[in-house]
């Protein structure tokens, strides 16, 4: 898929999402990049697992009026990894949704273990 789809259906995930939910996510960029920098490094054997996406940030749940801002949050979505896993621009753009869904979680202080309970 090319990078400009890419982002659109990206945008189209995010402005699908609650309202509610929605109104909760303050300062946090959504980026788009081909792959991990792990996995830029070229090696032979492939990943045990692939990199869909990451936030980076502070968690809403650690965060205090008092810190001094870091800059935003953001999310990156890893293009090459998402495509390489699904069939298909259906599949591409519910693995989107679902990764986007995913790393807001982490945003709003869910572990891994309470994000796969979901």
């Amino acid at each position: 898929m090319e990078r400009r789809r890419f982002i659109s259906v990206v945008a189209e995930v995010l402005d699908s999402l609650p309202e509610t939910f929605r109104r909760r996510i303050h300062n946090v960029a959504v980026l788009v990049e081909d792959l991990p920098p792990s996995q830029l490094q070229r090696t032979r054997r492939r990943p045990r697992y692939m990199v869909l996406g990451v936030f980076r940030g502070v968690p809403l749940t650690r965060k205090s009026v008092f810190d001094f801002s870091s800059g935003p949050d953001y999310i990156v979505l890893y293009q090459k990894n998402i495509e390489a896993v699904c069939s298909g621009d259906d599949e591409i753009r519910h693995q989107i949704r679902q990764t986007v869904l995913h790393e807001l979680g982490h945003y709003f202080g869910m572990s891994e273990a309470q994000l796969e309970a979901v």
